[in-house]
């Protein structure tokens, strides 16, 4: 085994779930009123809608899906008796279709970004770089899901990246298991632990203090007032 094997499947790991641990402490004794996510509605709203509601139905969907493939270990399955044909035909149905959801969401909102000029110019560098992680890590995860499950080439993540991963929460490292699986897992892998180590440094702290209702409640209403004030501030700047 390498030294850079070593590095990305133990060092790296645990470098970034060190820094999503400590610095969500770090950021909450500190930064409390930030614990937010900024919202940009007032700024621009018909393409928000649609863009923030496919991705967090969506992301909901595939995070439970994670759950089920990742920590629930293979012989669980087994002894329920769900076969490999049935668990993999309901990853392509249904983690497809909450993929292609969430893909959309995160393009359409990344487009979003980009296009609309008030919202660019109040974007920081960490916005744009976790809107492009979310994008890499979800079109990796759902090219690899329809590539080799739906084909179904034989490979089997519930018997390396998955056990790998319970090592890794277990303190129980075993890198040999990463060794040869294809790149398109590698790659998925790898960013979406670079995406829990700048977690507590973004908007993404939000996730935390999301109420159960938050999927049901109407849009923030502004009061006209303050809405004007805010334009006629960004105009100014535009301007300049």
């Amino acid at each position: 085994m390498t030294y850079f094997e070593k590095l990305f499947w133990v060092s790296f790991p645990y470098i970034m779930l060190t820094m999503f641990v400590v610095g969500h402490i770090y950021r909450y004794n500190t930064d409390q009123f930030g614990w937010s996510a900024k919202s940009s509605e007032f700024l621009e709203k018909k393409q928000l809608k649609w863009g923030s509601i496919l991705f967090h139905y969506g992301i909901i969907f595939v995070f439970f899906g994670h759950v089920a493939g990742i920590l629930v270990p293979k012989a669980v399955y087994d002894l329920l008796g769900v076969t490999d044909h049935m668990y993999h035909m309901g990853a392509v149905w249904i983690g497809g279709l909450a993929g292609i959801a969430t893909i959309i969401g995160v393009l359409l909102l990344m487009v979003r970004r980009f296009t609309v000029k008030r919202i660019f110019i109040n974007s920081t560098f960490r916005d744009i770089l976790v809107l492009i992680l979310l994008t890499l890590i979800i079109v990796s995860g759902f090219v690899n899901t329809v590539w080799y499950t739906g084909r179904g080439v034989a490979f089997e993540y519930r018997e390396t990246i998955s056990p790998w991963f319970r090592g890794i929460l277990a303190l129980n490292p075993m890198p040999e298991l990463m060794i040869g699986i294809p790149l398109g897992f590698k790659i998925h892998v790898v960013s979406a632990f670079l995406i829990f180590g700048l977690w507590p440094f973004t908007r993404l702290v939000h996730v935390w203090s999301l109420p159960l209702e938050y999927l049901n409640r109407k849009f923030v209403v502004y009061k006209a007032i303050y809405s004007r004030r805010i334009l006629m501030m960004q105009s100014n700047r535009l301007k300049k």
